[in-house]
């Protein structure tokens, strides 16, 4: 994912889930790949498997936002990122980010991106990614 191969990425995280088993870290990390490559409703899916196999697992919370910020669906993406925020207890900087990001997207209120910004993944660390807005 680091280097932008997000289908060999995909492989390699089904190899893992192949061998490991299918975890909250494999199903979130497929949902990402997937979402990297465009293919938003079988991220929707993988993520939504995720957070249902570990609701409290915040990252899969976080990546679940993403895509339903992809999609247009702001409300329920400021919904996903409260839940990842209360789990994460407030600690993670990037997913207040992605919350502020959606929020006002539902108030239609405006904020630093512009209005034609779009949403991109940014790994941080294992399963943590942040979102951000590209001109």
């Amino acid at each position: 994912m680091a280097a932008g191969e997000y289908e060999l990425a995909l492989k390699a995280y089904t190899r893992s889930a192949a061998d490991h088993g299918i975890t909250v870290d494999v199903l979130s990390a497929i949902g990402s790949a997937n979402l990297k490559l465009g293919r938003l409703g079988q991220a929707e899916r993988d993520l939504r498997a995720a957070v249902k196999k570990d609701a409290e697992f915040a990252p899969a919370w976080n990546n679940l936002g993403v895509v339903l910020m992809e999609t247009g669906k702001f409300a329920e993406a400021a919904r996903v990122f409260r839940v990842a925020y209360g789990l994460d207890g407030g600690k993670s900087d990037s997913i207040k980010q992605n919350l502020t990001l959606a929020l006002a997207k539902v108030e239609n209120i405006s904020y630093d991106a512009p209005e034609d910004a779009t949403f991109a993944l940014m790994r941080r660390g294992q399963g943590d990614y942040l979102l951000l807005a590209h001109q």
